[in-house]
């Protein structure tokens, strides 16, 4: 690839900050090594600023192979909330950026398998390998089965509610 497309694609990459200790999360900054190469837009000479672009790029390869740069796109970052769906992980709030509230507060899946505990309360595995339990008994007309379609609901209060095959099944939580 010629040096001057590595700097053009690196933009477009969604770079992964790590966020502070703190109350909650914190707007994203740049990462320095990725501001560096925005910066490059500023200069008004074309040989620096591709002098510039090559510079930046070059320390953006370098981060990113040492690990301490990791950009994900759009659709991986989407795969990443979704298995974190139900954990509560405040420092991974940056998956959510960009994301409308409604598909950041439920997600649809189907049931790989779904059995009764002792007390009552049905236990959901979805074909992601999520397990979802009910917390609370509640009476279903169709038992869900392998292949139900399930929808699980961020509530107001911090609790999930799980609809399955359209009937509600109650609040739920996740497991693992």
């Amino acid at each position: 690839m010629p040096r001057t497309s590595t700097a053009f694609i690196a933009p477009m990459l969604l770079t992964v900050a790590t966020f502070a200790g703190g109350a909650g999360p914190k707007p994203i900054a740049s990462p320095a090594v990725v501001q560096s190469l925005l910066d490059c837009r500023k200069q008004a000479d074309n040989a620096e600023r591709l002098a510039c672009y090559d510079k930046a790029a070059a320390a953006m390869e370098s981060a990113t192979a040492s690990g301490d740069l990791v950009s994900i796109d759009r659709e991986q970052r989407r795969a990443a909330r979704r298995q974190a769906f139900g954990f509560t992980l405040p420092s991974l709030s940056f998956l959510e950026r960009g994301e409308k509230p409604e598909e950041a507060d439920r997600i649809t899946a189907t049931v790989a398998r779904a059995n009764l505990d002792a007390n009552g309360k049905w236990i959901i595995q979805l074909e992601d390998g999520a397990v979802w339990r009910q917390t609370e008994v509640q009476d279903l007309g169709r038992e869900p089965r392998k292949g139900s379609k399930v929808v699980i609901t961020k509530g107001l209060m911090g609790g999930y509610f799980l609809t399955i095959d359209g009937q509600g099944a109650g609040k739920a939580r996740r497991e693992s």
